[in-house]
């Protein structure tokens, strides 16, 4: 009897402190539960962010290689393009100069040379009017010279032989002579003023030329571009411009 009150006294001791020792124990295998997902959670996430910037280098690598192209590319092309203008303006500059039998039929009457007669340009349509006009943006307001030379080439291929192609020639010896590039400049001015001569463009081109002349120390040249402007061009404004260059250098 004894035995049997001391085990109903003892078991439910037992019982009890199992069942706390349990409950302790629960906690810490919690714990150590999400302990270990928050690291298997982390570690993905380190995988996934790892992958990503891997991707990203191979995107950046791919674009640098890209650009790399593009740019060897528009070198390329300038040095063609370049090339092309300078033989254009020396077959226009040599088909016009006259032999000496032609020379003397076109005098005129009183002795003077024969007025320019002015053909007829190909007007622009809206798109070759827009693509001028955006020129004429990265030229005046962006300054971004370098993109106006790309694009001015492009235009000169896309639409040739028109009235914007002149303004064109002429736009692209401005920034060449703004860089400044003069042997460039005095190509784009030389077929501005040697092949589109009777082109509004033409006295200034002229004009511009004689400047392009002066700075590259070329001062007979320079002279006769502005003494050119004075007679073939004698009422534009480059015209008054031109009198007081040559009146600067007389004085």
């Amino acid at each position: 009897m004894r035995k049997a009150l001391m085990a109903a006294v003892v078991l439910p001791f037992a019982l009890g402190q199992a069942g706390v020792a349990l409950a302790q124990s629960a906690p810490d295998n919690q714990r150590n539960s999400g302990s270990n997902q928050a690291s298997s959670e982390l570690f993905y996430m380190i995988q996934q962010l790892q992958g990503e910037v891997r991707r990203l280098q191979g995107e950046v690598e791919e674009q640098r290689h890209q650009i790399e192209r593009l740019q060897q590319q528009g070198r390329d092309r300038y040095i063609d393009l370049d090339q092309r203008i300078l033989d254009l303006s020396e077959k226009v500059a040599s088909r016009s100069e006259p032999d000496s039998d032609e020379g003397a039929g076109s005098v005129g009457p009183d002795g003077s040379a024969p007025a320019l007669v002015a053909r007829e340009y190909r007007q622009p349509d809206a798109e070759e009017r827009k693509a001028y006009d955006q020129i004429q943006d990265l030229i005046r307001n962006q300054k971004k010279y370098d993109e106006a030379i790309s694009r001015i080439y492009e235009f000169l291929d896309e639409y040739p032989e028109g009235d914007l192609t002149v303004n064109a020639y002429y736009w692209l010896g401005e920034v060449y002579l703004v860089k400044p590039q003069l042997e460039q400049a005095k190509q784009a001015f030389t077929i501005v003023a040697t092949r589109y001569g009777d082109h509004r463009k033409a006295p200034d081109a002229v004009y511009k030329l004689g400047v392009t002349h002066d700075r590259l120390g070329e001062k007979e040249e320079a002279r006769r571009s502005m003494q050119t402007v004075v007679e073939d061009y004698p009422s534009s404004s480059a015209a008054n411009l031109a009198r007081k260059f040559l009146e600067s250098q007389n004085s």
